[in-house]
C-alpha cells in the first residue's frame, strides 16, 4: 500500500465514521441522562428517508436537514413520551421505534415515489457539496488541468496530500461531527446544564431534592440525541449518498452504540472509537479481496468487519464499562 492509497483510505474512514460519530454523540446524551436508546438506528432511518425525499423534491439539501432532523426529533419525542411520561421500559421503546422506522420509510417512499421504496437520486443542489479548502489540490484544480487528482497529488509534498486528501474535500456535516465532539465536551464537563444532566443520569432523586426538575433535563437530553441523529441520516442520505434506499443505515446505531460502551460514555474517546469502526468499513470497501500468501480472504468477511467487532466490543467491555447509575430505569417522583 503506497503512502497515497493510505490517505484515500483515511479519507473515507473520515466520511464513513461521521455518521457513527454523530450518533454515538445522540446516545451520549441520552444515556448520560439515565434514558436508554436502542432506537439510534430508527431515528437516523428516518431522518435519511425524509432529508433525502424533501431534498428530492424542493431541490435544496437545507430544507432536506431540516425534515431529517425534524423527523428524528418526532420519534425522540415518542420515545420520550413512552419512556418518561410513561415510565415504560425504555429498551422496548427503542426496538419498537426502530421497527416502526423500518416499515414506514418504505411505505411512505412507494406511495411518494413508486421506486420500491427508494427516493429518486439527488441532483448537486439536493446534496452537500464537498467544500475545497484554500490551498488544497481539489477536482477543480484537476479538472481544470485535465489530470487526475491522484496524479496531481502523488507529485505534491506529503503534507500537501494529507491537507488535500484528509482535511480538503468534506462535506459542511463532517466538520460539524468533528465540532461537536468539543461542543458535547464542554457542554457536558464545563456548564451547569451539563453538570445537572449528568447527575439526572446517576442520581435523579438528589437532583430532584434540589428543586431541578428530572422530567424536563431528561427531555432535553432526548431532544438532543434527536438533533444530532436528523443530521447523522441526513448526511447519510445527502451527502455520503445520493439519495435514500430501504435499511441504508446497516445497523449503524448499534454499531454507535457499541462505540459508545467502547469509549465509556466519554466524547473524545467515543470519536476515536468511531473512526476505528469507519477504518475497518473503509478497509472493507476498498480491499475487497486480500491476498495472505495464497489465501485469499473472502470478500463477505471483509464487509462483516465491522460487524464482528461490534460482537467483540459488546462480549469484551460491558462488564468493564460503568452506565450511568440511573440508566434504564424511570424515575418516580416521591410524595
Amino acid at each position: 500500500m503506497d503512502f497515497l492509497t493510505l490517505v484515500q483510505v483515511l479519507d473515507s474512514t473520515v466520511r464513513l465514521a461521521t455518521p457513527l460519530l454523530l450518533a454515538c454523540l445522540a446516545g451520549l446524551f441520552s444515556e448520560r441522562a439515565g434514558i436508554f436508546d436502542i432506537g439510534l438506528e430508527g431515528k437516523m432511518l428516518m431522518a435519511a428517508f425524509f432529508s433525502a425525499a424533501v431534498a428530492a423534491i424542493t431541490g435544496n439539501v437545507w430544507f432536506g436537514l431540516l425534515a431529517g432532523i425534524g423527523s428524528s426529533l418526532a420519534l425522540s419525542g415518542l420515545h420520550g413520551a413512552a419512556s418518561i411520561t410513561f415510565r415504560g421500559n425504555q429498551l422496548i421503546s427503542g426496538v419498537a421505534i426502530n421497527f416502526l422506522a423500518s416499515g414506514l420509510t418504505v411505505l411512505i417512499a412507494q406511495s411518494w415515489f413508486q421506486q420500491g421504496g427508494r427516493t429518486p437520486s439527488l441532483l448537486s443542489g439536493g446534496r452537500f457539496e464537498p467544500i475545497e479548502l484554500p490551498f488544497a489540490i481539489g477536482p477543480t484544480e484537476a479538472a481544470e488541468t485535465g489530470r487526475r487528482l491522484s496524479d496531481l497529488l502523488s507529485e505534491a509534498n506529503v503534507l500537501q496530500q494529507v491537507y488535500s486528501e484528509l482535511i480538503s474535500g468534506h462535506s459542511i456535516i463532517v466538520y460539524l461531527a468533528g465540532l461537536c465532539v468539543f461542543l458535547t465536551w464542554w457542554v457536558l464537563f464545563r456548564t451547569r446544564f451539563g453538570l445537572r444532566l449528568r447527575a439526572v443520569g446517576e442520581n435523579p432523586a438528589a437532583v430532584d431534592t434540589a428543586g431541578i426538575s428530572v422530567i424536563r433535563l431528561r427531555f432535553a437530553a432526548i431532544a438532543i440525541c434527536g438533533v444530532l441523529c436528523g443530521i447523522a441520516g441526513a448526511y447519510l442520505a445527502t451527502g455520503l449518498q445520493a439519495g435514500f434506499v430501504k435499511e441504508m443505515t446497516s445497523g449503524r446505531g448499534y454499531i454507535a452504540l457499541a462505540a459508545l460502551i467502547f469509549a465509556k460514555w466519554r466524547p473524545v474517546a467515543a470519536l476515536w472509537a468511531c473512526l476505528l469502526f469507519g477504518l475497518l468499513q473503509a478497509i472493507a470497501l476498498r480491499f475487497q479481496n486480500i491476498d495472505l500468501g495464497g489465501f485469499v480472504v473472502p470478500v463477505q468477511f471483509m464487509e462483516a468487519l465491522p460487524y464482528i467487532l461490534t460482537v467483540v466490543i459488546l462480549a469484551g467491555f460491558v462488564g468493564k464499562a460503568i452506565p450511568p447509575k440511573a440508566g434504564g430505569q424511570p424515575y418516580v417522583k416521591e410524595r
